[in-house]
């Protein structure tokens, strides 16, 4: 990101194929763009939150939704609401730690981005709080203007928004409206306000904003391996869709999917269109077998180049259904 004294961690974008080229590759979804460090694959949202209550990831395996069970999701929200993705930090070791997608279901609008910002601000659950999942985002931060021109966002917050922090937490405030916003394929870069004034240097770190800013700019918020689509807690569908990014030893890394016993239904390798340090998109279907819907795991891991031994594992709540 733009700092003084920073790293820019590259973080490469993957498509699974039987390939290691670098460059533009098709999927299922069709041509994908030209590998790009933190760039989207914008193919739409997720097919539906899951149900209400997400199971801490700590309690006792259950292919129930959760305490206070719920119906299982419709494929689509609701004609009268959109979905959008807000972006959260989930913790965890190095490595796993970073940024995470979470949807939101919104009162259907034209000024989407305008929404998404605000369920942003409205921060994470209590149930996702439970589950490591937080925000650097100050409280009291107010959305005051967003406007879209030229593929650039501006967005004007209250100086709430700037308050308080160190290094980590406004470097990821950042993160978390860019990545918010650049979810939207009119929104390339972003532009930030305080109170209406352009923000050149932000907060007490001193964090250089000398112009627009966009996803490559954060790549060094996101995991080593970073699933963008499935959400967290989201359905994942028969066969799920798994697509995101990741930076991992020679471009390879696993997909697993876990039932609500922890018992394993898919275990898949995905290859990157390029190795460690370079770009790329992985955009990757994995079928899975399970009698009926329940809560499940996604996990995504690296095997250790010494021994093979699981590292940089990330993993986070789904919902499976059966194939129909």
């Amino acid at each position: 990101m733009k700092r003084s004294g920073s790293i820019l961690v590259v973080l490469g974008l993957f498509l699974v194929v039987a390939f290691t080229a670098c460059g533009p590759s098709s999927g299922a979804l069709g041509t994908l763009p030209p590998a790009t460090p933190g760039t989207s694959v914008d193919t739409g949202p997720d097919l539906t939150p899951g149900p209400i209550i997400v199971p801490s990831p700590d309690s006792s395996p259950s292919d129930e939704p959760g305490a206070s069970p719920t119906s299982s999701p419709s494929a689509k929200p609701s004609t009268e609401t959109v979905l959008v993705r807000t972006y959260f930090v989930l913790g965890g070791a190095p490595g796993t730690s970073g940024l995470v997608p979470l949807l939101r279901e919104v009162p259907k609008t034209t000024a989407r981005a305008t929404a998404a910002i605000n369920a942003l601000l409205a921060g994470p659950t209590s149930a996702e709080q439970r589950d490591d999942v937080t925000s650097a985002i100050p409280d009291g931060s107010k959305l005051l203007g967003l406007t879209i021109k030229n593929s650039i966002a501006t967005i004007d917050l209250s100086s709430e928004f700037e308050s308080g922090g160190g290094s980590a937490s406004t470097s990821n405030r950042l993160g978390q409206v860019v990545y918010t916003l650049t979810q939207f394929s009119t929104v390339h870069t972003v532009v930030f306000q305080v109170d209406g004034r352009t923000v050149s240097v932000f907060g007490s770190e001193g964090i250089s904003l000398d112009g627009p800013v966009g996803r490559a700019d954060y790549v060094d918020l996101l995991p080593a391996i970073f699933v963008d689509r499935p959400a967290y807690g989201a359905a994942i569908g028969n066969p799920a869709r798994v697509a995101g990014s990741a930076n991992v030893f020679e471009a390879t890394f696993r997909i697993t999917i876990l039932d609500g016993a922890g018992r394993t239904l898919a275990d898949q390798q995905a290859m990157a269109t390029c190795g460690s340090g370079c770009g790329g998109t992985f955009d990757v279907t994995v079928s899975y077998d399970v009698p009926k819907a329940q809560w499940g795991t996604l996990r995504v891991w690296d095997g250790s180049a010494k021994d093979g031994s699981p590292q940089d594992v990330r993993e986070y709540p789904v919902w499976l259904t059966p194939a129909g």
